[in-house]
């Protein structure tokens, strides 16, 4: 590894610590096989931070030193195409981002799908979002943050994961004897794969997700443009069209839908871009995250 990637791992290491890790699971872990835990985090060119192998999921608590007087807060699902997570300008980064705008963020390290680790690999990131959505409306107390003012927010194929928590709230996952509300009060998705439909998928995350030969309607259910409902969560979405990855028509297609149901939404379209660029496109001196705000702000959420 080199001396400036080195250092930057260091750093980032000593900010991690500085954060109250949680499992996400107090007992067992659901849905899981017994196998040894082969997690690995490494430091990639440009320094991204990427963590591999996760059969092991937890929350990371970045708590807002002046909360906003909405107390709002947001779960973020870095992407990597269900195969590893992009945790550091998709996951930290952000968070600190929210932190200064007075939101409580909560970085997820969710399973990556994975036939040794997992009884059914389709779920397995689902239960672990919804987990997380429970566990934060649980304990808004101890965060001091508004039970009905959790978002979530994914990119790329966190984002397809966002998107499912958003349409798929209604079938728990996971155990909920409280019946706490899985449901985010809004979303944020960043060039997500929303679609599993051959046209505009992702075929790397879909196939991570539900396999080379799905069950028969597996990938229209996990087709999140055409799970929209009235009941599905305002949303906001950042896409470039010259995404060779993900379609640009992923966020078109959920925008779309989302318009139908007369749900409030906003998306931004950049002409270039492409994929991967975390919160700072460096194709325009727009800035999407300014963009967020005033949108968090006209919903009530900063």
């Amino acid at each position: 590894m080199k001396l400036p990637f080195l250092i930057s791992a260091i750093f980032i290491s000593i900010a991690m610590n500085a954060q109250q890790v949680l499992p996400l699971y107090e007992k067992n872990i659901p849905n899981s096989k017994p196998a040894p835990n082969t997690e690995k985090s490494e430091m990639h060119d440009g320094g991204i931070l990427i963590i591999s192998n996760v059969s092991v999921p937890t929350l990371t608590v970045y708590k807002a030193e002046k909360p906003c007087p909405a107390r709002s807060a947001v779960i973020i699902c870095p992407g990597g195409g269900y195969g590893i997570l992009a945790s550091g300008h998709e996951g930290a980064d952000v968070a600190r981002m929210f932190n200064n705008l007075g939101v409580t963020a909560f970085v997820l390290k969710y399973r990556l799908p994975n036939d040794a680790t997992m009884q059914d690999k389709s779920i397995g990131p689902l239960q672990d979002v919804q987990r997380a959505l429970q566990m934060v409306r649980e304990r808004a107390v101890e965060w001091n943050i508004a039970p009905n003012k959790v978002g979530i927010m994914g990119f790329s194929a966190g984002g397809h994961l966002a998107a499912t928590a958003s349409t798929h709230f209604g079938k728990a996952v996971i155990d909920n004897p409280g019946n706490t509300s899985l449901r985010p009060d809004f979303s944020v998705l960043i060039y997500p794969v929303i679609s599993f439909s051959n046209s505009l998928t992702h075929m790397g995350s879909r196939e991570n997700l539900i396999g080379k030969s799905p069950k028969p309607g597996q990938a229209v259910d996990y087709s999140n443009e055409l799970q929209v409902t009235a009941q599905t969560p305002p949303a906001f979405l950042v896409h470039s069209a010259d995404d060779d990855l993900v379609p640009v028509g992923n966020s078109i297609k959920y925008y779309e839908a989302l318009q139908s149901h007369g749900i409030f939404s906003e998306m931004i379209l950049y002409p270039h871009g492409g994929h991967g660029y975390g919160m700072h496109n460096k194709t325009t001196k727009d800035n999407w995250t300014d963009r967020l705000k005033e949108w968090m702000a006209a919903s009530g959420w900063l």
